[in-house]
């Protein structure tokens, strides 16, 4: 999936207990990040055909300055996707060890939905790998026990199958992702290019890449990201679309009420849905480079934990 990616931009395979991890990273000109720059990690959202596509058009502009890594996650894009019933324990421990082998440094990480929420989660359990989170649209999908708004029923996402039929049907046709982001994810339909609906399919027909989709949409990695929040050290900034489907903007400050020392902004983009990096690439761009100052700051200032 190289094609989608910026030139000069080139692929990295970390290996890890589960399979090897590729992350995407600055290779050649016109990229020249300083030797000892600041390690920043991007971590796409889950959904039939997600891969770090989703931040190709937001990460080229931190190539220059920061030690970029816009990783596919485990079971997504060109990573290795194991025949397995995913849980939330898998990814917490992939992308441990990822960081673990490619970070020297705390690492500033920039996440969406429930990649989102599983950042907080390992921010928690290891706050050390952690300078600062930027989270867009973060939920674990079962945020304050209650569960977000489904278009499948369990039942028949759950049933040996018929869910491969679902997954066939609902991800690996151009027509079906084009009317998905349309209808579900972005706030206007003419903000879809062709190229975006091809990184998606491409992503969507790796072999085996249904298990990491199905486990999503049956619910095995969902989880109340609310428990977790009050435990957060890391200083952390979360941006909404302000038309996101599926969770919506209010989530987003419910959450930081339960931690307003390290959640330090919530701020709402208007006219987004629950992909403004790729609906709205530049407005996210310079929301993050007035944010990192301030949350880089933080995390070396003594009295903030």
């Amino acid at each position: 999936m190289l094609q989608f990616h910026p030139p000069g931009v080139g692929q990295r395979v970390i290996e890890t207990s589960l399979g090897a991890i590729v992350a995407y990273t600055a290779v050649g000109a016109p990229w020249t990040p300083p030797e000892k720059a600041q390690p920043m990690m991007f971590w796409h959202s889950f959904g039939g055909g997600a891969s770090a596509y989703e931040w190709s058009k937001v990460y080229p502009a931190f190539l220059n300055t920061h030690r970029v890594l816009a990783v596919d996650l485990l079971g997504w894009g060109e990573s290795a996707h194991p025949v397995r019933d995913y849980q939330v324990d898998d990814y917490l421990t992939t992308l441990a060890e990822l960081m673990e082998k490619t970070c020297d440094r705390p690492a500033i990480v920039v996440a969406a939905s429930i990649s989102g929420a599983i950042a907080v989660r390992l921010a928690v359990q290891r706050p050390e790998l952690f300078q600062a989170l930027i989270l867009v649209c973060p939920s674990g999908f079962a945020d304050f026990g209650e569960g977000a708004e489904r278009r499948l029923p369990l039942d028949l996402v759950r049933i040996p199958l018929l869910n491969q039929a679902i997954y066939l049907v609902g991800a690996m046709n151009e027509v079906a992702i084009r009317n998905f982001l349309e209808r579900f994810l972005f706030a206007k339909r003419d903000r879809i290019p062709a190229e975006m609906v091809a990184a998606y399919l491409e992503s969507a027909r790796k072999p085996n890449a249904q298990y990491a989709a199905l486990s999503f949409l049956q619910g095995n990695v969902y989880f109340d990201l609310a428990r977790y929040v009050p435990q957060l050290t890391t200083p952390t900034a979360i941006l909404w679309g302000k038309q996101a489907q599926f969770t919506r903007s209010d989530l987003g400050r419910r959450l930081a009420s339960l931690n307003p020392k390290a959640i330090q902004s919530v701020i709402e983009l208007p006219d987004a849905g629950v992909l403004p990096q790729l609906e709205q690439p530049a407005i996210v761009i310079g929301v993050m480079q007035q944010l990192l100052p301030t949350l880089t700051q933080s995390r070396t200032d003594p009295t903030f934990c």
